[in-house]
């Protein structure tokens, strides 16, 4: 029988709780992530909204900055949501930002609003590889926006013509928050991910039946 897949969820500042009941709920070995060294037993790692600016000064002085870098080239994939796209991006403009540089778009800060700003609407999201379209709603708070997106880059979903939901390799990111709904929609698609990796990855668990 196959391991249930294990997800970390980066629990140093942010909304980890939210992250961490949707990967539940889909019956994954959920576990907060507060060292580094926490990561390597994770089959994959959320990095959830927050305040990116605060996250930057928390990764460097916990010592997850390489770590979090060197992940995706583990078989560990990373998803980013909100501020966690902010940090995965290439590039980061509204101002220019630190950025770990994992996901090849540039990433506007806050392009949809402030915190009253904040709305819900009904999207679709494509499951990758050109997959089925599913039905989901977007939840976007103080959201950043993505400008612009590199040839590896596939998009999964759209918000009037701008990407919120991409991916690259073994990197996720959003630009809404998918674990404020109930579907499990995005929750599953990046577990799928997670399930994919594990398979390919150097003593990953998916031989373990």
């Amino acid at each position: 029988m196959t391991k249930p897949v294990s997800i970390g969820v980066l629990a140093l500042q942010g909304d980890c709780a939210a992250h961490a009941k949707a990967f539940g709920a889909l019956g994954c070995d959920v576990r907060e992530i507060r060292r580094p060294a926490e990561i390597a037993e994770s089959d994959g790692l959320v990095i959830p909204g927050g305040e990116t600016t605060t996250l930057i000064k928390l990764l460097r002085a916990e010592g997850f900055w390489d770590v979090l870098i060197r992940a995706p080239g583990t078989g560990r994939p990373i998803f980013g949501t909100c501020a966690g796209l902010i940090l995965l991006a290439k590039k980061v403009v509204d101002p220019v930002q630190e950025s770990l540089g994992l996901l090849p778009v540039v990433v506007r800060r806050n392009a949809y609003g402030r915190q009253v700003d904040s709305f819900v609407v009904p999207g679709q999201v494509r499951m990758p590889g050109g997959g089925e379209l599913k039905e989901t709603e977007f939840v976007f708070i103080r959201a950043p926006r993505i400008d612009a997106v590199g040839p590896s880059v596939e998009v999964l979903a759209r918000h009037e013509d701008a990407p919120v939901l991409v991916r690259s390799g073994w990197v996720l990111g959003a630009s809404f928050h998918p674990e404020l709904t109930t579907d499990g929609i995005v929750a599953g698609l990046f577990v799928a991910l997670v399930e994919e990796a594990r398979e390919v990855r150097p003593g990953g668990n998916g031989g373990n039946r």
